[in-house]
């Protein structure tokens, strides 16, 4: 099976560069790695911060490269009181906090044609808690609200996280959930705390990324060993 290793940064898929001799292929002035594992085929790439972004880079994934599944592997600023950073949370559904037609008598969050809220594959979601009890993990499941902006502002987390009733803010997750959603493509979002998204969270996200990326990874590759 084909399946595609998504991030947003180059240091959330550098833990999965260093595992494996990979081949390159440049494409859309971006790099795509493969390489296989477990009797599947791996294409991995990392989007570059955004929903554009991560749309684009999700639809060759799947489009030009044939991905099967797309597992995103990342990072992410808590919202849900009790969050830590190293924690771990799978998005159960995704959200666009910033999309914004209200204007026109229209919830936050929605376009006509599109849902609100997009739910991730039900089986994956299986495979992710079956691997987090046999790692001794503890893997929350939870919304996950993603628009164009670095949030920390405290005002700005409550507003995203009482309106949605978000558990962790990010910059990707919901774009790319909406291209899976369109193309049938069944998909994962695993998103490590790496700072609680309000004051001063741009210090912890520096100091903690890098961890937390790396949690990410190893989780994701037990995943893949128990998918068929």
């Amino acid at each position: 099976m084909k399946i595609a290793i998504l991030g947003a940064m180059p240091e959330e898929i550098e833990p999965f560069l260093e595992k494996f001799e990979c081949k390159k292929i440049n494409y859309a002035n971006n790099n795509f790695y493969f390489t296989n594992f477990k009797n599947h085929e791996l294409i991995i790439a990392y989007s570059k911060i955004g929903k554009v972004n991560s749309t684009l880079t999700a639809t060759i994934m799947i489009e030009k490269f044939k991905a099967e599944i797309l597992l995103f592997s990342g990072v992410a600023g808590a919202l849900k009181d009790g969050l830590k950073i190293g924690d771990m949370l799978s998005g159960s559904s995704l959200v666009q906090h910033d999309l914004d037609i209200t204007a026109f008598g229209h919830p936050y969050g929605y376009v006509p044609g599109n849902p609100i809220f997009i739910d991730s594959d039900e089986k994956l979601n299986l495979i992710a808690q079956k691997t987090a009890k046999e790692l001794d993990l503890k893997l929350l499941s939870g919304i996950i609200a993603s628009g164009d902006q670095f949030i920390c502002d405290e005002e700005k987390k409550e507003w995203i996280k009482n309106t949605f009733k978000a558990d962790m803010t990010e910059m990707e997750g919901a774009s790319v959930a909406l291209v899976c959603d369109a193309l049938k493509v069944p998909f994962f979002v695993l998103r490590t705390v790496s700072d609680e998204a309000g004051h001063k969270a741009e210090f912890d996200f520096d100091k903690f990324m890098v961890e937390s990326a790396k949690i990410s990874a190893n989780f994701i590759l037990k995943m893949i060993e128990k998918i068929n």
